[in-house]
């Protein structure tokens, strides 16, 4: 009889043993039984192990899917840094039949891209780096560099993953990797079929398919012989996963690269602070069309000021398009009440609910809970409810009462849904047949508009308000980013409503981003990452006072702990999720090991740990 330690996917639970007749290969999949569970479960063979005391359970399938090495040693690695069980780290990767594996053939590709000499400085650089930060301006034509270098490794018959923040997967991107590298390409995201998924594992096994353009989950492929890794728009916060695990996918290609010898490039207009400070970059400014953009700002508190209105107008006239930011959708983000003061709650979350007019509905954001829009105030059965903090939804209504003969649509999670409403709506703008497009910060994800005039930026000051230490890098980095999708060719206008012109003028006009980063480096050092690692702990229940309790428990061991700081803890901004009441505490030291250990030792149902938290 043989004995393997096995981890079960996506559980939390620590390694169990199990035993089996056959003899079994480490990183095979197999199937068990789990106490009082009636399916079987799916589980990976760790390591063979000498038999044990106790009474083990037979292994019931061996599965033809497999993990290698380099996949086993990755998961327990964010085992350990994201505080997860190795179950639910393996449960991020594609596992894969061994038998579809083949050697390549040979294949060459030309891009025919003539690099220009900035250009040509940027791809040298990156090559000789080996890690390195590709800080481009808008425009200025990193994916160019991107592709000369992806050419150049799959030339050496290796395998290369593009990363993008998953609403940049447009059409425009994937017309022109398949330009340069034909069937070799294939495009990977959540929206992508299950069947259409197992086509591209077995094509990237046979090596057919030698370029991933995509998703986060691109980087748990099973590349045979990867060269290098590019994350596009690094900055992005979707590349931090909201699920267990909560890794960070650029942090994780930064371990990649260290560890198995893999170029990497990270590329932004404005990358974050952290790369900023610990990546050698190289600064592309030059822009590949001749682009000039003024910028005017307006502290109006209207929905669309008359300023706003008559720049949307001038520009229509000129026969150009126009695009409009707000951080939130919906018609109106808070109902309150003029009586009583009161907002309209969801009853299962402690948020007010968004007000969806078209939908005659009221929605929660958060847990989807819907109920009609009220007459008179819940609260107080007597009070008028007053609409706050206009969204997507209220704009494209008002646009369309003040522009009837034009086309309006909206760009937001509640009006795309699908991968093909979003390459219809893009084709659409792309072609001139939509005026305005109004949209959350979907608009700012690398998308090429080529006849936008006029970029108008509204609600800008409740992001710069938000409770995050990155509250200004993420405010002036989204400005920039919308900013930098009007006049791609030839002459841009941006307008900006906000009451902190101050901030973003001088930012935006008189300074660069990299002097920003800079003062913000200074600003954050020996408080906030990158100089200190931080993590925030959640802890989260239905029965209120029950979780309370174990909020004090562990504040107190963390408390006792003098290797880490404990920076705060209390109830969450969003106290009641779900019908769950939540508590979190946020820690930071400058030792790694001193933060995982205390991390390590919180062993609670109801904790989950977000190690380098966004906080």
């Amino acid at each position: 009889m043989n004995y393997y330690e096995l981890a079960i996917l996506k559980s939390p639970l620590t390694p169990l043993t199990y035993q089996s007749e056959n003899e079994i290969e480490i990183g095979k999949k197999v199937l068990v039984k789990l106490a009082r569970m009636k399916k079987l479960c799916e589980a990976v063979v760790l390591k063979k192990v000498e038999k044990p005391t106790f009474k083990c359970v037979d292994i019931q399938e061996l599965t033809q899917e497999y993990y290698n090495l380099q996949m086993l040693e990755t998961a327990k690695f964010i085992s350990t840094y994201y505080v997860c069980s190795i179950g639910e780290a393996l449960s991020s990767y594609s596992p894969f039949n061994e038998e579809l594996e083949e050697d390549f053939d040979e294949k060459s590709f030309d891009s025919n891209i003539k690099l220009s000499k900035k250009q040509e400085e940027a791809f040298t650089f990156l090559k000789e780096k080996k890690q390195a930060l590709l800080f481009a301006n808008t425009g200025s034509g990193k994916t160019e560099v991107y592709i000369k270098t992806i050419e150049k490794h799959l030339n050496e018959q290796k395998q290369a993953v593009l990363l993008m923040p998953e609403i940049s997967l447009t059409p425009q991107m994937q017309k022109r990797l398949e330009k340069v590298f034909h069937t070799s390409v294939a495009i990977w995201h959540s929206k992508v079929t299950k069947k259409k998924k197992k086509e591209i594992i077995q094509s990237l096994l046979s090596g057919k398919i030698r370029l991933i353009a995509g998703a986060r989950s691109s980087l748990f492929l099973p590349f045979k012989n990867l060269g290098v890794i590019v994350v596009d728009e690094e900055h992005d916060e979707s590349y931090k996963s909201d699920s267990k695990p909560r890794f960070q996918t650029k942090d994780l290609a930064i371990y990649l690269s260290k560890k198995y010898d893999i170029q990497l490039i990270l590329g932004s207009a404005t990358p974050s602070a952290s790369s900023f400070n610990k990546i050698p970059y190289y600064r592309l400014k030059e822009t590949f069309f001749e682009t000039k953009r003024a910028i005017e700002f307006d502290d109006s508190d209207a929905n669309l000021s008359p300023k706003t209105i008559q720049k949307i107008n001038k520009t229509l006239q000129e026969n150009k398009q126009v695009i409009v930011f707000l951080p939130t959708r919906a018609n109106f983000k808070y109902q309150i009440c003029t009586s009583c003061g009161k907002s309209v709650e969801c009853p299962y979350c402690s948020v007010s609910m968004s007000l969806h007019k078209n939908d005659l509905a009221l929605k929660c954001h958060y847990c989807g809970y819907a109920q009609q829009i009220p007459q008179t105030c819940p609260s107080c059965n007597t009070g008028i409810i007053h609409n706050l903090r206009v969204g997507t939804a209220q704009i494209e209504e008002e646009l369309n009462n003040l522009f009837p003969n034009k086309v309006i649509k909206r760009f937001d999670r509640d009006e795309i849904k699908t991968d093909t409403k979003l390459k219809a709506v893009l084709n659409d703008f792309n072609n001139n047949k939509i005026d305005i497009l109004v949209g959350t910060q979907m608009l700012s994800k690398g998308h090429d508009y080529h006849n936008v005039k006029l970029a108008v930026v509204l609600g800008i000051d409740s992001v710069l308000n938000m409770n995050s230490y990155k509250a200004r890098e993420k405010a002036l980095s989204l400005l920039i980013q919308i900013a930098g999708r009007s006049g791609r060719k030839g002459e841009g206008e941006v307008i900006v409503q906000t009451k902190n012109q101050e901030f973003f003028e001088y930012f935006f006009t008189q300074a660069d981003y990299k002097e920003f980063l800079e003062e913000e480096l200074e600003f954050r050092e020996e408080l906030y990452p990158p100089y200190v690692k931080m993590a925030r702990i959640l802890f989260a229940h239905a029965n209120g006072l029950k979780v309370k309790d174990e909020l004090d428990k562990y504040v107190n061991i963390l408390k006792q702990n003098n290797s880490i700081e404990v920076v705060g803890f209390g109830q969450c901004a969003i106290f009641k999720l779900a019908n769950k009441y939540r508590y979190e505490v946020i820690i930071r030291s400058k030792s790694i090991k001193a933060i995982l250990t205390a991390l390590h030792g919180i062993n609670s149902t109801m904790a989950t740990i977000d190690m380098d938290t966004n906080y």
